[in-house]
């Protein structure tokens, strides 16, 4: 379990962590910029493979908005320990409750709440639902095709 712990920390070290990060010599706007491109690229490309056309522009955008909220709560959150870690102290001794710190717990826990819901819904049967019995085509293939064929 500590070398998954370890393996976890190091993981967001590359990604986060200012001076073990490849891209510690550019500005931290860049370094942003960067991450965000990274995951409209992957957003699409995840996107093309799994949506189908209609649902493309909703999946994206939901995918997108997902990604980026996630940059950012894992980039806070990741700043914050290491800030919590280098100062030591507790908010409750300290009495310093930080508006932001307040959201992003209310965001993570909404997040939580829609995210579970949504897997509800899709797992959920609709009983208010019915269901259409389908017994096949009314047409074999061969039927459907002799209108256009030569011998008829």
């Amino acid at each position: 379990m500590e070398s998954l712990k370890n393996w976890m920390i190091d993981a967001a070290n590359i990604l986060f962590d200012d001076s073990k990060n490849d891209l510690r010599s550019l500005p931290r706007s860049v370094r942003l910029q960067i991450l965000l491109v990274l995951s409209f690229v992957w957003t699409t490309v995840f996107s093309l493979y799994i949506f189908s056309y209609t649902t493309f522009a909703f999946g994206w955008a939901g995918l997108y908005i997902a990604h980026i909220g996630l940059i950012f709560a894992v980039y806070m959150t990741f700043k914050h320990f290491h800030k919590a870690e280098a100062q030591s102290s507790s908010v409750f001794i300290t009495k310093n409750f930080d508006p932001f710190k307040i959201m992003v717990i209310v965001f993570v826990i909404v997040f939580i709440f829609i995210f579970s819901k949504g897997i509800e819904v899709l797992t959920s049967p609709n009983p208010s639902s019915y269901s259409i019995p389908y017994d096949g085509p009314s047409k074999s293939v061969f039927e459907k095709w002799l209108p256009f064929s030569k011998d008829k």
